[in-house]
């Protein structure tokens, strides 16, 4: 199946993650169509059941695609620790606890690994994005970046796991970078690459 380019109006970003939304809205800034959230639609949020990445990001699309009846673009990202055999994972808002205390979550990073015993503190971030339209036609990508964990947390900007995330080849976390540098080099942005070059770029009918 070939590639479908993106024309409509409306993009539905299916997620109720104000940080997510933020970011993926910039990466979206310069297109010719206005992006919505999920959460302003009033639309729920699916349970995520799958066991990848991939999965959740596709369940999410589908839903979010079949209850506006727009296309609908959906992001399942996270924190997989090596020393952790690569969780906290697809599990990784799980580890936030019901009221998605990240700093929660870094802590229980933190402990996991010193309860471990191992000093491998080698991680990664996924991230997969997947494009549904409401009559099923669906793309899936996922982007990636490998750094090493920092501990305390640095920093204030981004979300989630990002302070204690410290790119290869970078000496401050992503919590201490510009917005406009990490949005350039995360793992978000490797995925919305890979997105745009298939559904997006200019000899795909960008408007």
């Amino acid at each position: 199946m070939t590639d479908r380019a993106f024309t409509d109006d409306v993009l539905v970003i299916a997620t109720h993650n104000a940080g997510k939304l933020r970011e993926i809205s910039a990466l979206f800034a310069d297109y010719p169509f206005h992006v919505v959230a999920a959460g302003d639609l009033g639309l729920a949020e699916p349970d995520e059941t799958e066991t990848s990445f991939t999965g959740n990001a596709l369940l999410k699309a589908r839903a979010a695609a079949t209850a506006s009846g727009k296309a609908a673009l959906a992001d399942d990202s996270g924190l997989c620790v090596a020393a952790l055999d690569g969780a906290p994972g697809i599990y990784s808002a799980r580890w936030a606890g019901p009221d998605k205390d990240f700093t929660v979550a870094m802590m229980a990073v933190e402990n996991a690994l010193n309860a471990a015993g191992k000093p491998d503190r080698a991680a990664r971030f996924v991230c997969a994005l997947a494009l549904v339209w409401p009559d099923g036609y669906e793309i899936v990508v996922e982007g990636q970046v490998t750094g090493q964990l920092v501990f305390p947390p640095r920093g204030t900007h981004g979300f989630g796991y990002d302070p204690i995330f410290q790119l290869d080849g970078h000496d401050i976390s992503f919590g201490q970078m510009d917005p406009a540098a990490k949005h350039a080099m995360s793992h978000r942005a490797d995925a919305f690459r890979q997105l745009i070059s298939r559904c997006f770029a200019p000899h795909h009918g960008q408007r």
